[in-house]
Formats: structure tokens, sequence, C-alpha cells
């Protein structure tokens, strides 16, 4: 319960919480109890970037408990971590084996949310094989429109926005922030404001305040995504200050894509980092 309730708050706590109540059920022997604890783990295994591997384990135990233990809604939720972990780490065949799976068991057991989010993963998936921008910005929308009445707290307002721009982005595009608002990206907003200020037309220097007030993303699965948004705004603006930020957070998930989340998908971390290391060599001036 405590791991669960310090989902998302910085520092040791939680990780420590969610280690100890595993480490707890294990000695109890009994798999339901060991369920809820790995599904509590899973939560703190996005403090940092980079941890797909470890949410993949984590995700993988959980499903081989659950199933032999007939724990449905266990075993969907280590389907749906391995769906974002296989994501982040470029195996999108292994994110839509466990997507199919989660849809089966969501089928059987009535558990319609299930199909909302594995939309999203298959829409991450054309991105990752490099579908048309027009083709994956439609398949966006359309999962969008399945999150309407939901009540998924930060999914239902923001996400399309972010969606759409770490899309943008991760092609390269610098009109990232094209026909978007801040206003439409809810909690993602800081993030999005200085593509969208770009976007429209206003001068650098109230992107650059924007990018400036930019903080540290929360622990989650979007971690990754949202440097690369400050980094490569932070490359288009010249500003130093966040590349070096956004380059030492994003270093460990080099090997990654920033799509761990299953949700949005903004390219190989490497090629990130590879822009943001030409653009703090040259010491000077902005790049795309």
């Amino acid at each position: 319960m405590l791991a669960t309730e310090l989902r998302g708050s910085p520092g040791s706590a939680g990780p420590a919480a969610a280690d100890e109540s595993v480490a707890l059920a294990r000695r109890t022997g009994d798999p339901a109890t060991l369920a809820r604890a790995l599904g509590a783990a899973t939560l703190h295994a996005c403090g940092r970037a980079g941890l797909a591997p470890m949410r993949d384990a984590v995700g993988a135990e959980l499903v081989d408990v659950a199933a032999r233990a007939g724990l449905a809604t266990d075993e969907i939720l280590g389907h749906l971590v391995r769906v974002q972990a296989r994501s982040a780490l470029g195996d999108t065949a292994g994110a839509a084996g466990h997507a199919g799976s989660a849809r089966r068991l969501a089928a059987d057991h009535e558990r319609p949310l299930v199909e909302v989010l594995t939309s999203w993963s298959d829409t991450v998936g054309a991105a990752v094989e490099g579908a048309p921008d027009a083709e994956v910005e439609a398949a966006v929308r359309a999962a969008t429109a399945g999150l309407e009445g939901t009540g998924m707290a930060g999914l239902e307002t923001g996400l399309e926005t972010l969606a759409l721009l770490c899309l943008r982005v991760g092609r390269g595009r610098a009109d990232a922030g094209a026909g978007l608002a801040p206003g439409d990206a809810g909690s993602y907003a800081s993030w999005a404001a200085p593509w969208t200020l770009l976007a429209a037309g206003r001068d650098d220097a109230a992107a650059r305040r924007a990018l400036a007030r930019v903080p540290d993303p929360p622990p989650g699965l979007l971690i990754e995504a949202l440097w690369v948004l400050a980094g490569r705004a932070a490359v288009h603006l010249g500003d130093r200050r966040v590349a070096e930020r956004a380059r030492a957070a994003l270093a460990p998930a080099a090997g990654e894509l920033a799509a761990g989340s299953g949700l949005v998908a903004a390219g190989p971390v490497s090629d990130h980092l590879e822009v943001l290391d030409a653009f703090l060599a040259q010491g000077r001036g902005a790049t795309t």
C-alpha cells in the first residue's frame, strides 16, 4: 500500500517500500500477495531514464506468477507492463504479442479499458515502424477518441497533443508544434510550450523563457519522451544549460526508444543524444 501511495514521488522511499514489499511477499509463498507486490514494484521502475529492462523483468515475473495462480487482473497488468517495456526496447513484435494477450484476457474477464490502452500501443508500433506522419497522426486522434469518458487522469487531457509533438520531434521536424496549443497539453504544457510558441511565430525570446521554466520530468513512463522534448527544444533555441541537463538524463537510455509509456513515441534516444552532443560540442549558437 505504501509503495502504491508513493507512486510518482521523488526520493527513495517509494522504491524502498516496493523492494521491501516484494521481499516480504516472497516469504509468504502466496502468489496473490507476490503479484500485488510486483505490481507495486512496476510503479517504481521508472525513476530515471533507461530502466525498461528492469520493468520488463518485473513484468515477466508478474505474468508468470499470475498465470499460474489464475489471477487474471494481475496477469493483464503484467502483459501491459511488458507492452511498455518491449516498446522502449524496440521490440514491436514482442509489444504487439503482449498487447494481444492482454486483449484476450480482458475480453474473457470484461476489462474494457484494456482495449483503450492497447490501441495506443498499436499507434506507437506504427510510429516505430516508420508509418507516414499522416497515418500515425490519424491513429493518434482515433486513439484519443477512445479515451473520452474513461476518467483516466493524465490521459483524457493532453495526451493527444503530447503524442503528436513527440512523433514530430522524434522525426526531426522543426515545425513540431504546428497546430498545437500549450493549453491543450494538460499537465504536459511545460514541455509543449517552447514548441508551440515557436510554431505560432512568436519571437524566440518567449520560447526561450518557456524553455528556461521547464522542470525535470517527474518519475514515470514518460520521462524519456519529456526529456527529448526539452533537449531538442534546447538545441533549436541555443540553450546549453537545458541541453546539458537533457543529455545527462537521457544517457542511461542510449539503447532504448523514447517510447516506454506505450503511449507516445519520440524515436531512438541515441539519435537525440547525437544531436545534443553535436550542439554541445559547438559551444555556440543553435543548430537543428
